[in-house]
């Protein structure tokens, strides 16, 4: 025997190794030395889950953080890049969870919903069938009559309890045989006592049998389990739709002409792409040549197509109408505008805010506390009556009216259902704890550039401006995603070889600079780029935007934007509902003024990065709570500064990363309709929390002192769990009433003239 014994050590760390390499291949870089692993975990289903498998996970040498997406079933890994990956599916299993690598692309069929229909439908007609039976015997059935009932009572129950009850036992052995709890071990242990004394009563001609308890409690345990289920996939159809607007694959032309169809995930940047007319974008791309017409209603809620040509920037699930274009990939699949919104998504659904905790905690200290009350009320009636027959049965009932369902779904229904309501209103919510925050704000502060208005510019004075300095700040702009640097970009075509030859950098609120050849030049605010400067010009100092060599002042650049669409509407809507609102910008006071001045805002012009937080600082110590809404990378501190933040879709990475929400349309309406779902979400979560605890406080007592039978505590118990999801389902309600008004989109096209 020893002599196999080396030959299947190395078959097992060959086994190991390749499991090792598997891991690290379906990983992905994130940066800073971490990768990312996703792992399909099928047997979560509970806070207390959540709870154990992010402790065995944020365990293991290397892990940075594990957070478990309960909707999803799915945990997400974050660890150092190392030689070897830490055993992650290794460790779940010893655990009592298995788990696989899941891409999150695979569209399979839902087999945890088809197995609870499944075992709804037997628990259903099994408890139809034994309630006949019992209607009978209270009926006033002789002794052989209920005998024979009891009977066939326990042959329906005991098929059904095998095969209905499994959702159960098989969670409750799972954790039990690896020393831990969950809901699932009192449920079953209750259901399990509760069908053997009805047993025991049978084989002795008892009077008494909860055949009908055990398995009516099955049935509606099975109710409340399906419609959280089903609520949550409902909520994730919305991420499932998106991954469905992604494209399988493209047809990509090589650099010797021929072209090859390649799957979506082995497009790389710079490949070239042949898109036909009527397929959609499968990386977020640029426009090389061709021209058609685009539905971006992905991105803007806006059914009208956008023409689009030579040089324009396309997003991953955009439907290509018209004609035929010929695009550069600018990204890899997993980092197109499609799978942020997707991982946004998600993120908003693995997000447990702090109600939700609360939640989780009272779960979690459930089992051990009602054993207890269900053991000593046993031992107490023991005491009082002598009679074991009437502790058991009064225990069973503890055990079973106890049930924490409605705690554990007050929280998450409700949060689900935001998220989905957002997302039909165009906005996502990156974090969950976010939408109590946003019920709480009673500030709301603006960017003004890419916020307020489009940050869409066009240069007003592109004739009176020297054609080299137009060229060197539009080689330079090349290197920057500000409006104002795009803006210069296309007004003057630049040599590619000269764009990749300077050196850029930039400075947030400030602007760029770069060195050609011998000089300097800044592209950027007056007071910076003239900083060294001892010119100091009316036409220099009257500019927002200038361009400099060496400190010298070389051209002026002026520009026009307009506001966003809603944003009359939304500032007007925020002011009657009494929120205070003001506008950081780190453009000119005049320029400022002119916006904030229309909308009826207070506001505050030249804010650096830094001011901007110090501002919402202020803010918040007179005793507010402040919502940023900004889109740029000098604002990224102030949305992480505030206490909740939005961004639109078109903000800088940085800007979306920072953000609590993003909405996706162009109207500023989004800030008020988020604001308003928060505080209906809370208002419910609070109503869910209330009901939980007044049935609890009410059932265990009168369950004590042996006033609920086995059956009654059944109903008792899912009829909280039906209470608590229908009340949260309250919150889609609104949302057909959104839909039958008439959305209204004020295009405000005012020109305001300036820059940043």
């Amino acid at each position: 025997m020893s002599c196999c014994a080396p030959g299947v050590e190395l078959i097992g760390d060959n086994m190991a190794a390749g499991r090792a390499e598997e891991v690290r291949l379906a990983s992905r870089d994130i940066g800073d030395g971490l990768r990312q692993t996703d792992l399909s975990v099928p047997g979560v289903h509970c806070g207390g889950c959540i709870q154990s498998i992010e402790k065995a996970l944020n365990a293991l040498p290397g892990v940075e953080a594990a957070r478990v997406n309960l909707s999803s079933k799915r945990a997400t890994i974050r660890w150092k890049d190392a030689a070897t990956p830490p055993p992650f599916i290794e460790t779940l299993r010893d655990i009592g969870y298995e788990a696989h690598l899941d891409d999150g692309t695979a569209d399979r069929k839902d087999a945890t919903l088809q197995e609870l229909i499944r075992a709804l439908a037997v628990a259903g007609f099994a408890a139809s069938n034994i309630m006949l039976l019992s209607v009978s015997v209270w009926a006033g059935a002789d002794a052989e009559t209920r005998d024979l009932f009891h009977w066939l009572s326990a042959l329906i129950a005991l098929p059904a309890l095998a095969y209905s009850g499994r959702v159960f036992f098989r969670s409750a052995w799972r954790v039990l045989r690896h020393g831990h709890t969950n809901m699932d071990v009192p449920i079953s242990i209750g259901v399990c006592l509760a069908f053997g004394l009805s047993l025991y009563e049978t084989v002795h001609h008892g009077q008494h049998a909860y055949f009908d308890a055990s398995i009516s409690l099955l049935f509606f345990l099975l109710i409340g389990r399906t419609l959280d289920h089903m609520m949550r996939e409902r909520a994730r159809t919305a991420v499932k739709g998106l991954a469905r607007l992604a494209s399988r694959g493209a047809l990509v032309q090589r650099a010797d002409g021929t072209r090859d169809y390649l799957p979506v995930n082995e497009i790389a940047t710079g490949m070239v792409i042949l898109l036909a007319a009527g397929e959609r974008v499968p990386v977020d791309a640029r426009v090389i040549s061709g021209r058609s017409d685009i539905d971006r209603s992905l991105l803007t809620g806006e059914s009208v197509p956008v023409p689009v040509g030579d040089g324009a920037l396309l997003q991953a699930g955009t439907l290509n109408i018209t004609g035929p274009l010929t695009i550069m990939a600018t990204a890899v699949a997993s980092e197109s505008f499609l799978a942020e919104m997707m991982r946004l998504m998600d993120a908003a659904e693995s997000g447990r805010s702090t109600y939700r905790r609360i939640a989780d905690r009272a779960a979690r200290l459930y089992a051990p506390v009602v054993h207890s009350v269900a053991l000593l009320t046993a031992i107490g009636w023991m005491i009082v009556t002598g009679d074991a027959h009437r502790a058991i049965t009064i225990a069973i009932a503890v055990l079973i009216i106890t049930c924490p369902c409605a705690l554990g779904l007050a929280v998450p229904m409700v949060q689900v259902v935001a998220a989905r309501r957002l997302f039909e209103r165009g906005i996502l919510l990156k974090d969950g704890g976010a939408l109590e925050r946003l019920a709480e704000v009673d500030a709301v502060v603006f960017d003004k550039t890419g916020t307020l208005t489009l940050g869409q510019p066009r240069l007003l004075n592109p004739g009176t401006i020297d054609p080299a300095a137009l060229e060197i700040a539009a080689a330079i702009a090349a290197h920057s995603r500000h409006p104002y640097s795009r803006a210069l970009a296309s007004a003057r075509a630049v040599d590619p070889a000269l764009v990749r030859t300077i050196d850029v950098s930039e400075h947030p609120g400030a602007g760029m600079e770069a060195r050609i050849g011998e000089h300097t030049y800044r592209l950027g605010r007056a007071p910076w780029a003239l900083a060294s400067s001892m010119f100091a010009g009316d036409e220099a100092q009257a500019a927002n935007v200038v361009l400099t060599r060496d400190g010298e002042w070389l051209a002026s650049f002026a520009f026009e934007d307009r506001l966003r669409d809603g944003a009359h509407d939304a500032i007007a809507e925020l002011a009657r509902d009494g929120f205070s609102i003001e506008v950081l910008s780190g453009d000119r006071d005049d320029t400022v003024r002119r916006v904030a001045g229309g909308l009826g805002a207070r506001h505050v012009a030249d804010m650096s990065p830094s001011g901007k937080v110090a501002r919402i600082a202020a803010i918040e110590a007179a005793g507010h709570k402040v919502l940023m809404v900004g889109d740029g990378l000098n604002d990224a501190p102030a949305l992480g500064a505030a206490y909740a933040s939005m961004a639109p879709a078109s903000a800088a990475d940085i800007g979306r990363n920072a953000a609590d929400l993003v909405f996706l349309h162009e109207s500023l309406r989004a800030v008020p309709q988020a604001i308003k779902i928060a505080r209906e979400a809370a208002r419910l979560v609070q109503q869910n929390l209330g009901l939980a605890i007044i049935y609890n406080i009410i059932a265990v007592p009168v369950a004590v002192m042996g006033q609920v039978t086995p059956l009654v505590a059944a109903v008792a118990m899912s009829s909280s769990s039906v209470v608590v999801i229908a009340n949260a389902l309250r919150l889609r309600g609104a949302t057909r009433a959104e839909r039958a008004a008439p959305a209204r989109h004020v295009m405000m096209a005012q020109p305001i003239a300036g820059s940043r």
